[in-house]
């Protein structure tokens, strides 16, 4: 190392042979040196990963719906009538569970609605007057043992063609309603716009949408009372748009009389639901056949 005092090089010792100044002093001050020159750079500290911006917002949707689906179970008049444009998604998210409930509910119970069909067959007076009672225990066997059989898989009953196929059939009918009711209104001389009326009819059917729902409950708990929840449901839609209507103020007493929009309107619910009706009715065409050419079927029986 140099010499601190006067430059010369030495290869060791603890002197310089030059001048006899102490090397190991200079030693030391130069590796303090050294260490103060070399400093580890402070490492980032660890950041949580920032959730997916979708999942976020799916999280904030579905917590915006249930209190939205909640208040109006809770108050349905008031909070339809403050639905405004801001409730659009909420509306529509209700009206999509409706339309997909019912399928739902028919591919989960239909076995059951076919049971209470035949039941029902059995107590007209024509047919029970000619029935043995042991026929009926027969038949409330039978139907004990259709219960605990997965008929699906052995007829090849698809879940995703039926539901989402007899699915859009139903929101395509509700479109048609819903559209003819914003019309009839617009004949009524309603001023307001299609989103904020929108809103307000998806509103009114959060009573109807949550009777399928419970229905869709008690059919996956084979409970053959599904079917009432069903047909409340289904039919509840009469009232709601009467109860739409009449939420608006009318802008002028020029305008179609209400009683008349909505007779006009239930006129197209029945198309609509004839139109549904038709859909459901070719499904269980198609059910019926599969059950009478399915070999493992005959062989159940």
């Amino acid at each position: 190392m140099n010499c601190s005092n006067c430059g010369h090089f030495n290869e060791g010792g603890k002197f310089c042979v030059k001048c006899g100044h102490k090397l190991q002093e200079e030693a030391a001050v130069s590796q303090a040196a050294a260490a103060s020159e070399y400093q580890p750079q402070p490492q980032p500290a660890y950041a949580p990963q920032q959730p997916n911006q979708r999942v976020r917002q799916a999280k904030k949707v579905s917590k915006s719906f249930f209190s939205y689906f909640a208040e109006g179970i809770k108050n349905p008049t008031a909070t339809a009538q403050a639905a405004g444009e801001s409730q659009f998604v909420n509306a529509l998210i209700t009206v999509i569970l409706y339309a997909l409930s019912i399928p739902i509910m028919l591919y989960v119970g239909w076995k059951l609605l076919l049971i209470q069909f035949v039941r029902s067959m059995f107590k007209l007076p024509i047919i029970s007057e000619e029935l043995a009672p042991s026929d009926m225990e027969d038949f409330n066997t039978g139907a004990d043992l259709i219960k605990a059989t997965d008929i699906n898989s052995i007829i090849h009953f698809n879940f995703t063609d039926f539901v989402f196929k007899q699915g859009i059939f139903i929101f395509i009918g509700l479109a048609i309603i819903i559209g003819a009711t914003y019309v009839a209104a617009k004949f009524g001389k309603v001023d307001v716009s299609f989103k904020e009326f929108f809103s307000r009819f998806g509103t009114f059917m959060i009573i109807p949408t949550a009777l399928l729902l419970i229905g869709l409950v008690l059919a996956f708990l084979h409970v053959e009372y599904f079917s009432y929840f069903m047909n409340f449901g289904l039919l509840s839609i009469f009232l709601v748009v009467p109860f739409t209507i009449a939420s608006f103020k009318q802008s002028g007493t020029s305008g179609l009389d209400r009683i008349y929009s909505t007779l006009i309107v239930y006129v197209v619910i029945t198309i609509a639901l004839t139109f549904i009706a038709n859909g459901l009715g070719e499904e269980a065409k198609t059910i019926i056949t599969r059950m009478g050419n399915s070999s493992e079927l005959n062989d159940l029986f």
